[in-house]
């Protein structure tokens, strides 16, 4: 080991022959260098084989310990400790103090600043805490005391305070200077008995005094005005509780031990808190009861308040626990300012002495209420989780309790507490009925103690003669009684007379004559009397284990009456976990756009105004030639969106997730919410709001005219990678998907204009890695563009790429025919009639010059609205019904006019009940002439080939049938 200037410390080692130190100057001197100023350096010496090195001389002198530095770290660390553990930070089971709050009443008790009695500053009462106990300093003692007399923090106050205390609103308390303090009746409650030895003390920090290591407490502090610290490797967090209900579960633990946690929890439902709230659920509070350690979670009291115009406001009443009502308005701003928050208009604090906590929100008009309310909760502090762990001081120990373990803590205090009161009750009675007793032996024999003492030189002397009087058996029996005289008999034993003892002959010479006359007699009579009675009453007592217990549940009846009130904090019984993110958001319509290099957006319907027929659209993306729109539909914020991919995958994604960028904006990249392998693409968009439905599946259908439906549920456990969907084959793709049930039949629609309907039982159901069957006979080059459920009530639109579409009734199902149908209804030219799965199908629309090739068809009703977007990003919004119902096998008519260059590559429907309830204005646009170049809406009802059915030899493809399934 080297000194500070490097050298080592055995070249200063130097012993005589016999290994004490040299005896050429000093112990712990070289003898080099001039020794004779003391004030100079010594360097160390170490005795000869000792750990212990001696430096320095005469009263300078002192000694270190060779000891390795890790070693002496981890002893002083751990006696720290445990002090920081014992002697700060963790609370005692029995009173549920902390040494500084404990000194803190002792100091007050010291200073008699009793309920009834004049407050002092709390300067002075700092003062003395620190002098007399607690030697931390005032700026530690002072928060200590304050909070103890802040109803906000404490359910029952320790300290009956006076002067500025500190507010709700998180305002500070004036200077200790300033205040004013005394004790509270339930501190008084606390240390009543203090004095009759109920507790042991111990040394103070300077043993000129001495204090209790606990106080009496008749009063359940522990659980009810809870306790908070935080030690060493360990932590406290005890809520507070309410008063009756905690002197309930005493009183009904008392009578019956054997109650269990469950028991008590019916007594007991959770914590109340000093500041009201809410508490949501049971769960947590019943874990923290039965095993000591648990979390709950507590909402501020919120109300909501419907306004004229449309309007309304949330009314914030109560705050959580610990939470102060200026830091809550002051995030909630923070939220509202940084665009977190986008439905409040204002924030006002309307609180006052009458009501501390009303804080005002008031709404934007188009706001929704409960997802404001819900979105405070979740990221204001009007929503906290409070831990319960129940770890307490048990016999200086720390250690977690359960409910039962720390009542019945409790009650074993306060049963030794009474038993050690009754034994000083006990021995004072004793004490007084001794001296009572010589008293009257003396008044019984007056004329003898009169002569003794007259004939006594000194009070020594008159003391001696005093003992030396024997007073017969028969004087006692009549000076106090047959009871009395029984029980000294069966103290002093039975004698034929007794001599008075020093105590007794102390009192009679300090006895005044006045005391001679007959009503002093009879007062100590009585006297001797009731302490008999005293005395016989402790006995019992102390003799009989039902009478302590009787005499707690008296304790605590007295503590319920006097400091007992109702529940502040209301519990629901609704549990929740973490808030779903839903709850959030407000549920709207949403158009969700994805272009061909994959850029992703979602824009409000609303932003789209309905158009009239033929008109030219609004721009709805920054598109070009090299991206334009493939997907485009309408969904719910809260719905899930499934993305089929180019590779068979299928990944979720919510909504709400989406990027929600203007009208004419290009999007976000996909990659970055998807987890997409390379080359992976999307190929399909699947909106769903419940996986959970019994006899639904997913439908898909392939470019190559393959179909395969396998259980929806088997989409609902989303995972980070994706799922297999599909597994396609070589040079296909998928095109389209639903969701069908139980009798749906579907409908697919090629490129070339044709279309065939079959039941959706045609195709088994099939695991999530197969390739499915033939759904459609393709001829050429002819591929899928779309596939959909019939529905007889509806019609099927469909749309060319050069703006030309129509709409055609379903038809019934094969199910049945619909009775009141016209004929021309169900005529084969004017629906689409159920064949088997894997023939070519029925002629749906002539795709000529005019027309082009289809590109989509949807399921509308009369009051739906119709989606229709161009490859350079247009999007016009027009009504179903401005587009004609006319036959199947027919032209149709223009829906949109479209620039050269430019072509319809996507069409979706806008359910009637998605959309927005505000009253949209209608652009009207110029509408396309009736007759147009290339022929005439009345040419485009000529039929071609209208009962002529497409099929193969069979109608099936049976040799294609084979699933792949793996």
């Amino acid at each position: 080991m080297a000194d500070e200037d490097g050298n080592d410390e055995n070249e200063m080692d130097e012993t005589g022959e016999n290994g004490e130190p040299a005896q050429n100057g000093e112990p712990g001197q070289t003898g080099k260098g001039d020794t004779s100023d003391a004030g100079d350096f010594t360097p160390p010496v170490k005795a000869g084989g000792n750990d212990m090195i001696y430096t320095g001389t005469g009263a300078g002198a002192f000694r270190m310990i060779d000891q390795p530095i890790e070693d002496e770290l981890r002893d002083s660390y751990l006696v720290y400790a445990m002090s920081v553990i014992v002697s700060r930070a963790l609370p005692d089971v029995r009173d549920g103090l902390k040494p500084s709050q404990r000194r803190i009443l002792v100091a007050m008790n010291d200073l008699n600043l009793t309920p009834g009695a004049k407050r002092v500053k709390c300067a002075k009462i700092s003062g003395d805490t620190s002098g007399n106990y607690h030697p931390h300093g005032e700026s530690v003692i002072y928060p200590t005391l304050v909070r103890m007399a802040q109803e906000w923090n404490m359910r029952r106050l320790l300290i009956d305070k006076q002067g500025n205390f500190g507010s709700i609103a998180g305002l500070p308390p004036a200077a200790m200077r300033y205040t004013e303090a005394r004790l509270s009746p339930v501190a008084a409650a606390m240390l009543e008995d203090i004095k009759l030895d109920t507790v042991d003390y111990t040394p103070t920090y300077d043993e000129v005094r001495t204090e209790p290591t606990v106080l009496p407490s008749k009063f359940p502090n522990l659980l009810i005005n809870g306790s908070g610290g935080i030690a060493v490797g360990m932590a406290t967090s005890i809520p507070p509780h309410n008063p009756t209900e905690v002197c309930d579960a005493v009183i009904a633990l008392v009578e019956n031990p054997d109650l269990t946690v469950e028991d008590l929890f019916e007594i007991v439902p959770g914590p109340d808190f000093p500041t009201g709230g809410v508490i949501c659920g049971r769960a947590g509070i019943r874990r923290g009861y039965k095993t000591g350690r648990s979390t709950i979670l507590v909402r501020g009291k919120c109300e909501i308040e419907e306004k004229k115009g449309s309007r309304s406001r949330i009314l914030i009443r109560e705050i959580p626990y610990q939470q102060s009502r200026d830091g809550v308005v002051k995030k909630i701003a923070e939220l509202v300012n940084g665009d977190r928050i986008k439905g409040i208009s204002g924030i006002r604090d309307e609180s006052d002495l009458k009501e501390p906590v009303r804080i005002v929100i008031e709404l934007k008009r188009d706001a929704d209420p409960e997802v404001v309310l819900n979105q405070l909760y979740q990221f204001s502090p009007l929503q906290s989780t409070i831990s319960m762990i129940f770890l307490a001081l048990v016999d200086g120990k720390p250690r977690e309790l359960t409910l039962k373990e720390m009542l019945m803590e409790f009650i074993r205090h306060r049963v030794t507490v009474i038993r050690r009161r009754t034994q000083f009750l006990l021995a004072r009675a004793r004490r007084r009925k001794h001296t009572v007793e010589g008293l009257l032996l003396a008044l019984a024999n007056i004329d003898e103690i009169i002569k003794a003492i007259r004939e006594s030189r000194t009070q020594p002397e008159a003391k001696q003669r005093l003992m030396g009087i024997q007073c017969p058996a028969s004087m006692m029996e009549r000076a106090l009684g047959d009871i009395g005289f029984k029980q000294f008999q069966s103290e002093r034993g039975v004698a034929d007379s007794y001599p008075l003892t020093s105590v007794q002959t102390d009192e009679i010479l300090r006895m005044r004559l006045s005391q001679l006359v007959g009503l002093e007699q009879e007062k100590l009579t009585d006297e001797h009397a009731a302490l008999l009675a005293e005395i016989i009453d402790y006995l019992d007592i102390l003799a009989n284990q039902s009478r302590i217990y009787g005499i707690i549940k008296e304790d605590l009846e007295d503590m319920k009456r006097r400091f007992g009130d109702a529940r502040r904090t209301r519990i629901s019984m609704e549990e929740l976990g973490n808030i779903d993110l839903e709850d959030l958001i407000t549920e709207e319509t949403m158009v969700v756009s994805i272009s061909h290099q994959g850029y992703i957006k979602r824009t409000p319907s609303s932003v789209y105004n309905t158009q009239r027929r033929g008109g030219k659209g609004l721009k709805g993306a920054k598109s070009d030639d090299e991206d334009p729109i493939e997907h485009l539909f309408v969904a719910s914020t809260h719905a899930y969106l499934l993305f089929l991919t180019t590779a068979g995958k299928v990944r979720w994604q919510k909504v709400y997730d989406l990027p929600q960028l203007a009208r004419d904006a290009k999007g976000r990249a996909i990659v970055n919410l998807l987890n997409l392998e390379k080359d992976e693409k999307i190929a399909e968009c699947l909106a769903v709001r419940d996986f959970d439905q019994e006899g639904y599946y997913v439908a898909m259908a392939t470019r190559k005219g393959l179909v395969k439906k396998t259980p929806l549920e088997q989409y609902s456990r989303p995972k980070k990678g994706g799922i297999i969907a599909l597994k396609l084959r070589d040079d296909d793709e998928l095109v389209d998907a639903a969701v069908v049930g139980p009798g749906d039949e579907v409908i697919l629609v090629t490129a070339g204009g044709m279309a065939i309907r079959f039941r959706e039982s045609d195709s088994r159901p099939m695991g999530r890695n197969t390739s499915g069957v033939k759904g459609i006979g393709l001829v050429g080059d002819d591929e899928v563009v779309g596939m959909v459920v019939a529905d007889p009530n509806a019609t099927l639109l469909t749309v060319c790429e050069n703006g030309y579409g129509k709409r055609t009734p379903f038809g019934p199902n094969a199910l049945g025919e619909d009775e009141e149908a016209s004929e021309e209804e169900t005529s084969s030219s004017a629906r689409y009639r159920t064949q088997k799965r894997g023939g070519k199908g029925l002629r749906d629309i002539r795709t000529s010059e005019r027309n082009g090739k289809v590109i989509g068809i949807a399921r509308v009703n009369n009051d739906d609205e119709i989606f229709m977007m161009t490859s350079k990003g247009k999007i016009q919004r027009i009504e179903a019904s401005d587009i004609s119902v006319i036959g199947r096998n027919t032209q149709g008519v223009r829906i949109m006019n479209v620039d050269d260059g430019d072509s319809v590559i996507a069409v979706v429907r806008v359910p009637a009940e998605e959309e927005s309830e505000e009253t949209e204005q209608i652009v009207t646009a110029p509408s396309t002439p009736t007759t147009q170049s290339v022929g005439s809406d009345e040419e485009a009802n000529n039929e071609i080939d209208s009962d002529v059915e497409i099929d193969d030899a069979d109608g099936n493809a049976d040799a294609d049938d084979a699933s792949d399934d793996e």
